[in-house]
């Protein structure tokens, strides 16, 4: 019995060449453009949307033919089992936003009362919109990658636990920048670290949906874009441990402040795990 229940867990290797595979073909077919004098950089914005919109496409029959999944968009957390309900989806991706408001508050707090940065207010409609591409791009394109695909992939692999675990490790391996120096560096693979485990807490605690880690995610990623782009003026005296490692582009995520934040939550978060996995609060399960 137990040689039948190993036999029946999935191979690693689908798991591993998916994400490369789809890349190679985005970038692969973003070779027409050379001729034509696309810039690089755009090149390889374009290759990667490609990939993604791949990988949207794919998915669906991946959850069918990987999970045994009905309903590939369910078991994703982008829409609901059973009856849609549209208003928990957005109460779930508010809820994100405003945990993201929270944190990127405590990381402002010091910063301004400590004169390391003073507030200008400066915001037009282009950063406001780009704002709201990062939230909705960046913070669902990415949730889809790691808590939704990478996440699930990784506990029909391995036990849920250790699961949870790697995916917010690969997560902060996939994010930081190694060449900080290996404090700055540190600091900010804990601080990605530990944002990747509170998005999957997130998941957890709406009950499946991905609609809070998109909030949340995409929050952080807008809301920074907005501060520094207008709406505060950063010292260049203040010390990286406030504002994060980065120089003239800091992550919050990887000062103080920012991990402080961030333990902060899934302190709150884990004590509303441990209180829905109580038999009397009829505890549900997200991944």
């Amino acid at each position: 019995m137990r040689d039948q229940c190993i036999q029946r867990k999935p191979s690693w290797l689908p798991a591993l060449l998916l994400i490369p595979t789809l890349y190679a073909v985005g970038w692969l077919l973003t070779w027409p453009l050379i001729p034509l004098g696309v810039p690089a950089e755009r090149q390889a914005l374009i290759g990667t949307l490609i990939s993604f919109l791949l990988l949207v496409g794919l998915l669906p029959c991946w959850a069918r033919l990987r999970w045994t999944s009905s309903n590939g968009w369910a078991t994703l957390g982008l829409s609901r089992r059973g009856c849609p309900d549209r208003k928990a989806l957005i109460a779930a991706l508010f809820g994100g936003l405003s945990l993201a408001l929270i944190l990127l508050g405590i990381v402002l707090l010091p910063i301004l009362l400590g004169s390391w940065g003073h507030w200008i207010g400066e915001c037009t409609l282009d950063r406001v919109i780009n704002a709201l591409l990062l939230i909705l791009g960046v913070g669902l394109a990415e949730e889809l990658i790691f808590r939704a695909w990478l996440w699930r992939e990784l506990n029909e692999l391995i036990s849920p636990p250790a699961a949870l675990l790697i995916q917010a490790l690969v997560f902060s391996l996939v994010h930081t920048r190694f060449n900080l120096g290996v404090g700055p560096m540190l600091g900010l693979l804990i601080g990605l670290f530990l944002l990747g485990m509170a998005l999957a807490l997130q998941r957890r605690l709406d009950g499946g949906s991905l609609w809070g880690c998109v909030g949340l995610h995409g929050g952080l990623v807008g809301g920074w874009f907005l501060i520094q782009s207008g709406l505060m003026q950063l010292s260049p005296d203040a010390p990286a441990w406030l504002v994060g490692p980065g120089g003239l582009s800091p992550n919050p995520l990887g000062g103080l402040m920012g991990i402080g934040g961030l333990l902060l939550l899934l302190g709150v978060q884990l004590t509303a795990v441990a209180r829905a996995a109580r038999p009397e609060t009829g505890a549900r399960n997200a991944s």
